[in-house]
């Protein structure tokens, strides 16, 4: 009889079984990975979202660069901080200082004389040849509004006589007489002067009148030229 070793098993192939397992384990393994770079890319396009949404938010409330905080004269009055001013008279009056010089730093009470001046230069009245005026004390004010420290705009008000008003911006400048349109678009003009003053509105101008008043004698002005007395031809040097 003839001996025969036992049976060998092939070492170099698998059983169904062990295929199967195999693929499965390496399915799993695909899935796995699969949805770690799936996370991975979800959380990344999620942070450069978030980055851009940031980056949009912080331009669109950055203050822009635009002409508003740059604004002068008329364009500016609702920037005007405060206004300085000044208060001379040729006739000295008895109820009140010759000079006065006043500073108002409320906001409110500034923008309110401001657009009083713009409303009436915006509304421009021109006397045609000679008119009489009421009688001139020589009261007038000059100042300067301003946004903190930067000038916005400087004004004269000639409060007696005639009354004339100008403001002026850089080279620009726009001036009427109070006449009829300036002074109706201005109604305010003589009280919101006292409020910055702090004074009675009866001291602003003496007399108090927003319109010529051709019966009283007084001084006569001619647009084409200097005030002029009544009676004379002669002007004022």
């Amino acid at each position: 009889m003839e001996l025969t070793g036992p049976a060998l098993r092939p070492t170099g192939m698998m059983t169904p079984r062990h295929v199967r397992g195999t693929a499965v384990a390496g399915l799993v393994c695909l899935a796995l990975a699969g949805c770690g770079s799936s996370v991975a890319s979800s959380a990344s396009s999620a942070g450069q979202a978030a980055g851009t949404s940031t980056a949009s938010s912080a331009a669109s409330s950055a203050p822009s660069s635009g002409t508003a905080s740059t604004a002068v004269g008329c364009a500016s009055v609702s920037q005007a901080t405060s206004v300085a001013v000044h208060r001379s008279m040729h006739l000295i009056q008895p109820d009140r200082p010759s000079t006065l010089n006043v500073t108002q730093r409320k906001p409110a009470m500034v923008q309110a004389l401001f657009r009083d001046f713009c409303n009436a230069v915006s509304h421009p009245d021109q006397a045609k040849g000679v008119v009489a005026c009421p009688a001139d004390f020589g009261t007038a004010y000059t100042g300067t509004f301003y946004d903190g420290t930067r000038t916005l705009a400087r004004f004269l008000y000639t409060a007696s006589g005639c009354q004339r008003v100008s403001i002026i911006s850089g080279s620009k400048t726009q001036s009427t007489l109070m006449f009829s349109n300036a002074a109706k678009a201005a109604p305010s003009l003589q009280a919101d002067m006292a409020a910055v003053l702090g004074v009675p509105e009866s001291q602003v101008a003496q007399p108090a009148t927003g319109a010529v008043d051709t019966a009283t004698p007084g001084n006569t002005v001619n647009p084409g030229g200097p005030i002029k007395p009544a009676g004379t031809s002669k002007p004022l040097r």
